[in-house]
């Protein structure tokens, strides 16, 4: 160590970001010893505190290669140093935590299990041989089993397992890998895992785990308590077990994902890219939604009408083992029946999903908070979220500015909340769609939890326009200023926010459903928009919704809705094969019902013209989850250009665009029975083309020439690329999503920094 202490200078630094629970402040302890200074390092409620003293040369040398060379988990957000005067430190050490009364520190996300633990795990000399809960300070759970902070062993769900004093040494031991890692456990000490029949009782067996692989391989259903909740796993290959799955579940259509051993096997039913792979195989380990192999043999049943499968990689040690079955891929579903929140407690999965699993392959390590897995696309050049959940929450979005803490509730579909800290914004675990008490209560639980680990109080509180939404109507009970922020102006600033962008922009906002400020149902919007306020340019022409949301479950009568407006009563008269296939009686009572305006709201919305399309081209008469007709409309489309529909805006401030020309166009190529991957390729190339001539118009007018994309019907990859390369060509400078999902996953962030632009205003 250094010499005198009147030779000595002392600093103290503050670190913040996710420098807590992955292995920092035994870097800090190993980077100081290195260049023999001396000190202590601290976790406070902030970050990280660091007193170190020594030669002026090798404490500059210390600072500088803090960034440069902390651990893989870590980011650091904020470092600032100051001189401290010298103290009585014979040595660097690492101290205990320290409580303060702010909790400014950040989270980190729960991520795969390492390099390191997996060679132990499958090493037959190692202490956690096949122990299915092996991590370090570099892997394995953090968010879902914290309940506070500091990130200290007795603020998570470990708290339960006192460790062994060979497991101790390590917990105690700054120069060991798992040095504070706050999981450590070993099968002497830890959690175990355990095979339990429909009536929760155990099963009396060796290896759960492999007896467990061995039910999968017979055909059985089997869930399986992983990181943020209950999987339910069934042979991929299986047929008969992948349609009872289905129908136990009751999911007809809706995809399934797959989990599959290595990118080998994956790669023997699924095209895996350079950029897939390297998505496949970070650490946050998601959902990537990869194009089938032409005679795979993954049953047909996983994602029925679909060219995709949505792939990810085990990451944690159970799936590892639970994989060497030899199998192909397992289908690794939500445990829940559709339309509810997955399960993360024992006693909870043996009663919900009773009639679905023949097993449960469970464990006594508690979940404090579900979380989904993310899913994302590889689409025009980088990776897009669709549902940003387990491995990406909660670390934050940093925004161009600090502003009030804000809580936003979000949306009714795909909800996800989102806190607001100086420059920082933490958007929730994807919490699904509030419609249901058990949604309700999920909604509310993270709402308190991220406010408690995050120690954000809000002082505002945003939600939808839409009165009766739940997250609208919880709002109204919080004493808080309360500020409503229309869907689609939301969409926009959350892709603004996203992007660290101000001012204004052309915002092109295009969905399902999202309530307008004139009462209708908006989705097609052409907005030019703020943080603080926005205005309606231009707008697809409203076409009515007959049965209101019978129209989304069953886009015949969008279809049924866009006759009539072009042709009226005239259209019973086409010859268009789609009409052959409804009763006649259902055609004339929805007519009526457009006609007398009843039950029947107007919606501009793209997400319904997209519904009334693939209706008449007999895509989908009826759908079983949102979006699905929409989606198999963008999968038939051919891969090249096949000309365009005429088109046509109307003139005044809020220019209508009007739908004849483009549904009299696909109707003439069906009646001369035009191939339909053709058809739906001139549809989406007509919408490039028309938004784009469209954002020219207005940049002419507004000077605008920032274009910004959001909203749901941008998952749709042929429209997104389309939309970046034509925008770009004509000059425009182009924002869209790749941190938060495109749909409502990223409206609460939208809300958030909406509302405090509006409070400031």
């Amino acid at each position: 160590m250094t010499g005198a202490k009147d030779a000595l200078e002392a600093r103290r630094v503050e670190i913040n970001g996710i420098v807590q629970g992955v292995g920092f402040r035994p870097f800090v302890f190993s980077l100081a010893r290195k260049h023999r200074l001396c000190g202590e390092v601290a976790n406070t409620a902030d970050g990280v505190w660091v007193h170190v003293q020594g030669d002026s040369r090798a404490l500059d040398r210390f600072v500088d290669e803090i960034p440069k060379k902390c651990p893989p988990l870590a980011q650091i957000t904020h470092l600032v140093t100051t001189p401290r005067p010298a103290g009585p430190y014979p040595d660097f050490t690492i101290s205990p935590s320290r409580t303060a009364q702010g909790h400014t520190t950040l989270i980190s996300p729960d991520v795969s299990v390492c390099a390191d633990c997996l060679g132990e795990l499958f090493d037959p000399g190692d202490r956690r041989y096949r122990y299915p809960f092996i991590n370090c300070t570099n892997c394995g759970p953090r968010y879902t089993i914290i309940d506070d902070i500091p990130y200290d062993r007795p603020y998570t769900s470990m708290r339960h397992f006192t460790m062994c004093p060979q497991c101790q040494a390590e917990y105690d031991d700054p120069c060991d890998r798992r040095f504070h890692a706050q999981p450590n456990a070993c099968p002497a000490c830890g959690p175990q895992v355990q095979l339990c029949d429909t009536n929760g009782d155990m099963v009396d067996c060796v290896d759960p785990i492999g007896r467990a692989a061995e039910l999968v391989r017979q055909g059985k259903v089997l869930a399986v308590k992983g990181l943020g909740g209950f999987h339910l796993a069934v042979d991929a290959e299986n047929d008969a077990a992948v349609e009872c799955l289905r129908e136990r579940k009751g999911r007809e259509e809706k995809p399934f994902a797959l989990m599959a051993a290595d990118l080998e096997r994956i790669g023997r039913f699924a095209e895996v890219g350079d950029a897939e792979a390297a998505i496949l195989t970070t650490i946050q380990r998601p959902i990537v939604l990869l194009r089938q192999k032409p005679g795979q043999r993954i049953s047909g049943r996983v994602a029925p009408g679909n060219r995709y499968f949505g792939v990810m990689l085990p990451y944690a040690p159970l799936h590892y083992l639970l994989l060497e079955g030899d199998f192909a891929a397992l289908v690794m579903t939500s445990g829940n029946l559709s339309e509810e929140p997955i399960c993360i407690d024992n006693a909870e999965a043996f009663e919900r999903l009773a009639g679905i699993a023949d097993a449960f392959l469970v464990h006594n390590r508690d979940i404090y908070l579900r979380s989904d897995d993310t899913i994302v696309r590889h689409v025009a050049g980088t990776m897009r979220q669709i549902r940003r959940s387990r491995g990406f929450v909660p670390v934050p979005l940093f925004l161009r500015e600090s502003q009030p803490s804000v809580l936003a509730c979000g949306a009714e579909l795909k909800n996800t909340v989102c806190l607001t800290r100086e420059d920082r914004a933490f958007v929730s675990q994807h919490i699904g769609d509030l419609e249901n008490t058990a949604a309700l209560d999920f909604f509310e639980l993270t709402v308190a939890h991220m406010q408690r680990i995050l120690n954000v109080t809000p002082e505002i509180v945003a939600c939808d326009l839409h009165p009766d939404y739940l997250s609208t109507r919880y709002a109204e009970t919080l004493d808080l200023k309360r500020i409503a922020v229309q869907h689609h102006h939301a969409h926009i600033i959350s892709c603004l926010a996203e992007n660290r962008a101000d001012g204004a922009v052309i915002g092109l906002a295009f969905d399902g459903t999202g309530y307008g400020t004139d009462g209708t149902v908006w989705g097609g919007e052409v907005l030019l928009a703020d943080a603080a306020q926005f205005s309606r340019v231009a707008h697809l022409e409203t076409l009515p919704m007959p049965g209101s949301a019978a129209a989304i479950r069953q886009p015949w009568r969008m279809a049924v809705s866009s006759l009539y407006h072009v042709y009226g009563n005239d259209f019973f008269g086409l010859d268009l094969p789609f009409l052959r296939q409804i009763d006649d009686r259902k055609i004339r009572i929805v007519t009526d019902m457009m006609r007398t305006g009843l039950n029947s709201p107007l919606t501009s919305s793209l997400g319904r013209l997209f519904d009334a399309v693939a209706a008449l081209c007999g895509i989908r008469e009826r759908v079983s989850f949102e979006g699905q007709a929409a989606m198999e409309l963008e999968m038939m489309a051919a891969g090249q250009a096949c000309g365009i529909y005429d088109f046509e805006w109307g003139n005044g401030a809020d220019r209508p665009i009007f739908l004849a020309p483009i549904i009299s166009g696909v109707v003439a190529d069906i009646q001369c029975r035009r191939p339909l991957p053709e058809i739906s390729r001139r549809f989406h190339d007509t919408l490039i083309v028309l938004f784009t001539r469209l954002c020219v118009e207005l940049r002419a007018e507004h000077g605008l020439d920032r274009v910004a994309l959001s909203g749901g019907v941008f998952q749709n990859a042929i429209l997104l690329t389309g939309m970046i390369h034509s925008l770009e060509k004509e000059g425009f400078d182009v924002l869209s999503h790749r941190l938060v999902p495109a749909n409502d996953g990223g409206i609460a962030l939208g809300q958030a920094v909406a509302a405090a632009a509006m409070a400031a205003r």
